[in-house]
């Protein structure tokens, strides 16, 4: 089994409350091992150019409560090719590290997987504000984003009742809907729109006009980002119809700030020592992930490609290799995480009066 001298950590692609916390958990728990730590600067594209430093216990042990990552991050298409992955192991093999810990989406466990097959052990830990990592039922960063949502929408509300106005608004979610889902359901939002499931304008603006006539004065729609180019022109739609109105609101990228909340806080801590636990056992190519309140470990290649049949984009060859169980196992977990946003979905229009 490989000794394990040095440990890198990295967090690539967006940036999600409680990164920090990872991060502070990866370099205590090497520490407690006797393992030192690398700090790897602006993710993969810091880990091609070098911008690497050692990190002590006493560099990591306050940034739990700080949002953003003080590792950076940057996107690297560089990256993508042999000759990037090349460059990024010959830092490895320059400072000594002999694994990584890598915390991000998607992306970043595309990453890691390739370094993985080319010599350099590495595990993966979903950090994304929109919870989109399929393989998981939460991710580092969804929980603080959500609380943020609500609060600003919350303030939203305020202006909406006293002015008698409607507000629509888009909220984070690229690739997935939940923050609107649950922020929805969290400020009794009377309607809620997604990609992932088809809504009925006309129905909508018929339950405003009929809500508006019994006396209500606030609205506020929630609209998920993944539809595209959709929220400021239902805003003048909705107006035009009912009278009521209409302003739109995009919250954008504040959301991916602040000091993570205390999930956020616990989930990362779990997830970054179980990546060191990981890597010194001799494991790796695996991303952390939690399901039905507990730490568990998935292949790479496994949440990659049940996360892509989620999301409806397969391509050809990607389910060669796996096992028919795998395959159903897929399914099963898809067929359930469809049905926990219907039942947010349902939930939401039911409430929302």
């Amino acid at each position: 089994m490989q000794k394990f001298r040095k440990i890198g950590v990295l967090t690539s692609g967006g940036d999600a409350p409680g990164m920090n916390a990872a991060v502070r958990a990866v370099t205590l728990a090497a520490e407690e091992n006797g393992v030192d730590v690398v700090a790897i600067y602006e993710g993969y594209q810091g880990l091609m150019d070098g911008n690497v430093k050692d990190l002590t216990v006493s560099d990591a042990s306050s940034v739990i409560r700080n949002g953003g990552t003080f590792l950076l991050s940057a996107r690297s298409k560089e990256f993508m090719y042999e000759s990037g992955m090349q460059k990024a192991i010959a830092t490895c093999k320059k400072f000594g590290i002999d694994g990584i810990v890598a915390i991000g989406g998607d992306g970043t466990f595309r990453g890691a997987t390739d370094l993985t097959k080319r010599g350099i052990p590495c595990i993966g830990l979903p950090g994304t504000i929109d919870n989109d990592v399929t393989a998981t039922d939460a991710t580092i960063g969804y929980d603080t984003a959500l609380s943020t949502t609500v609060s600003m929408i919350d303030c939203l509300r305020d202006t909406c009742q006293s002015h008698a106005r409607c507000n629509v608004v888009e909220v984070m979610g690229r690739n997935a809907g939940y923050i609107a889902l649950e922020s929805a359901i969290a400020t009794g939002a009377e309607a809620v729109i997604i990609k992932e499931i088809p809504h009925d304008e006309e129905a909508i603006i018929k339950k405003f006009a009929a809500l508006r006539a019994a006396g209500k004065r606030s609205f506020i729609v929630v609209v998920s980002e993944g539809m595209v180019d959709y929220a400021e022109g239902f805003t003048t739609r909705l107006e035009e119809a009912t009278g009521i109105e209409s302003r739109f609101a995009r919250f954008a990228h504040v959301v991916r700030g602040g000091s993570p909340s205390v999930s956020d806080r616990v989930l990362a801590t779990k997830m970054g020592a179980k990546a060191v636990e990981l890597l010194l056992d001799g494991k790796s190519n695996l991303v952390v992930c939690q399901r039905d309140g507990k730490i568990v470990t998935e292949d790479i290649a496994y949440a990659l490609t049940v996360d892509r049949m989620f999301k409806g984009k397969l391509k050809d060859g990607d389910l060669d290799g796996f096992t028919a169980e795998q395959l159903e196992s897929m399914k099963a977990l898809c067929a359930q995480r469809t049905k926990e946003m219907r039942t947010l979905y349902d939930l939401a229009n039911e409430m929302g009066k």
